[in-house]
């Protein structure tokens, strides 16, 4: 990246930075009730809402997880519209299909139950409805849809998306294997739902990888030059939570306080990058699953590391900040130092949790491609604390090859 480039990049990130406080920040209204999801069918019953939309993805459908709010509905009268047919990174195809079920049966609220996918689906999902006449390509990027969706209930069976706090819904093209972001502060949940129980049955990898994603988030969001107080604050929180909680949760599915805690710090990083943004990490992760539908948490997982260490100096102060907030160094060592050691914990604690050190498939041939789509999404929205460009990005590739 040459030096004009370079000014362009920041003197944007400037501007966004002194412009946001200016917009209509929410957070969402947190809703716990002591009967799990089930709850949320008297909640609603007043409401007012004609129809429900459901959405969830196959197999949390499968699993029964979606039982119990659906009975909760079903108890207080309240009608509804199933969609379960989530894929993974959801495509503008899929999208299209539950916005016409939305459309067909005349619903006006929406519930999503799942990871990012189905969050993300109903995101886009209510996003058509408050924009009929805009396509899901033209709601690409930044604050292109600036009304009030539908009111949307995100209830997380994972914790690591932080899909139920945020702005941002990833939306796949199949068509040119393209992964792209929509961030507007509509997408923000009108509620946020979190029921520990839904996450104990969640495979160790998935525990893993979303957890990672987790932690992705906040320290993205902490080393970036877009920080408030309180996404510092946030972000502090779900790294500590997460360095504190991650391996019980992968050890011992069944312990309930460490799937509560992992869930509260999947809110605070969502809460975190939500105002302060992400970096270059999602960008390549992004790729790599619109290329190659690599799981996003197991993406971040792996890349993670590598970035934070590609970084280099430009990321030590804030990096050891978080190594001492987690209690892995000592007072004696330097910034770089504690950086190291916070980079060497992460490694750790994917090789604990049998993350890879690499992604497997990634072809030569498409790394020049991949790494122009992450300089893309990265450049100039992302306040990352090194900019990179092209070059740069692919070699990070190469280096997970």
């Amino acid at each position: 990246m040459n030096a004009l480039q370079k000014i362009w990049c920041r003197t944007y990130q400037t501007v966004m930075k002194a412009a946001t406080p200016l917009l209509p920040w929410r957070e969402p209204e947190l809703l716990e009730f002591e009967n799990g999801t089930r709850g949320l069918g008297a909640f609603v019953r007043n409401k007012g809402y004609a129809k429900m939309l459901v959405v969830t993805g196959p197999n949390v459908y499968k699993k029964g997880l979606a039982d119990e709010l659906i009975r909760g509905l079903d108890e207080n009268g309240v009608k509804y519209a199933l969609f379960n047919r989530v894929v993974n990174n959801p495509t503008i195809d899929n999208i299209e299909e539950a916005y016409a079920l939305y459309k067909a049966e005349g619903c006006d609220s929406i519930v999503a139950l799942g990871g990012g996918s189905p969050m993300d689906l109903a995101k886009v999902v209510g996003a058509r409805a408050a924009k009929p006449n805009k396509s899901v390509k033209k709601m690409k990027g930044l604050l292109k849809i600036m009304k009030r969706i539908p009111d949307l209930y995100a209830i997380p069976t994972t914790a690591g998306s932080g899909s139920e706090t945020t702005i941002a819904a990833v939306v796949s093209d199949s068509k040119t294997h393209e992964k792209y972001p929509i961030n507007d502060l509509s997408l923000i949940p009108r509620y946020a739902i979190l029921d520990p129980k839904l996450t104990a049955a969640l495979p160790p990898s998935t525990t893993a990888t979303t957890g990672m994603d987790a932690l992705t988030h906040a320290v993205e969001a902490y080393i970036g030059r877009s920080n408030t107080k309180k996404t510092k604050e946030s972000a502090e929180k779900a790294v500590k939570l997460i360095f504190d909680n991650l391996l019980k949760a992968y050890e011992h599915g069944d312990d309930i306080e460490a799937r509560r805690n992992m869930q509260r710090a999947s809110y605070y990083a969502g809460v975190a990058f939500t105002r302060a943004y992400v970096g270059y990490v999602h960008a390549l992760a992004h790729a790599l699953g619109g290329f190659y539908g690599t799981p996003h948490g197991l993406a971040n997982s792996v890349l993670l590391p590598v970035v934070l260490e590609y970084y280099g100096e430009s990321a030590h102060k804030p990096l050891a900040r978080l190594a001492e907030i987690t209690g892995i160094c000592t007072d004696k060592d330097d910034d770089a130092a504690k950086a190291t050691k916070f980079i060497d914990r992460i490694k750790e604690m994917n090789a604990l949790m049998d993350i890879p050190s690499n992604i497997d498939g990634i072809k030569p041939e498409d790394v020049p491609e991949m790494a122009k789509r992450a300089a893309a999404e990265g450049n100039p929205l992302y306040p990352v604390p090194r900019l990179l460009g092209e070059d740069e990005l692919a070699k990070i590739y190469g280096l997970i090859m």
